[in-house]
């Protein structure tokens, strides 16, 4: 008995510890395919679409890849204003971490660290494409996790019923 307990102190010594090791554009496209009609007077209000996906993957031995696949469209009765897309990614060393928490920490955690750079980038280069800035609001990437979890466990229950 004094050995379980020991094996439980030992357990709890060990702490979660996790931290950025690099953050970075995976891949990145910024396409203004109208700007000659654009240019030809005001035009009216723009449709913006706006699409989040969050990925992680293993890299290695506690190294993990957290990213943010981002794409947003503008329209109007022009066309297409602009079109951006963009793989935002950061390498997260994670160890002692549960495995029923690594995922969601990689989902949830790890993007509403790096989603701020995200942000500005993207403002910065709608601006300097002669657009106003893409100023994005806050993601609840927990309530992405929780969509993505409801729309699996649908998908899985389909494929049982056919």
């Amino acid at each position: 008995m004094a050995d379980n307990l020991q094996g439980n102190a030992q357990t709890a010594d060990l702490q979660v510890q996790a931290r950025v090791v690099a953050q970075y554009i995976k891949d990145f496209s910024f396409e203004n395919p109208n700007i000659e009609r654009l240019l030809q007077g005001p035009g009216d209000d723009p449709n913006l679409k706006v699409e989040v996906n969050v990925n992680a993957k293993p890299v290695a031995d506690n190294l993990f890849e957290s990213a943010i696949h981002f794409t947003a469209k503008a329209e109007s009765k022009a066309g297409v204003i602009y079109e951006v897309e963009c793989i935002y990614a950061g390498l997260f060393h994670i160890e002692n971490m549960p495995p029923p928490s690594l995922e969601p920490f990689l989902l949830i955690n790890c993007p509403t660290l790096i989603f701020p750079f995200l942000r500005r980038l993207l403002a910065d280069v709608t601006r300097e494409g002669g657009f106003p800035p893409l100023l994005l609001d806050p993601i609840d990437f927990a309530q992405l996790y929780i969509q993505r979890q409801q729309q699996m466990a649908g998908a899985a229950g389909n494929d049982n019923k056919a």
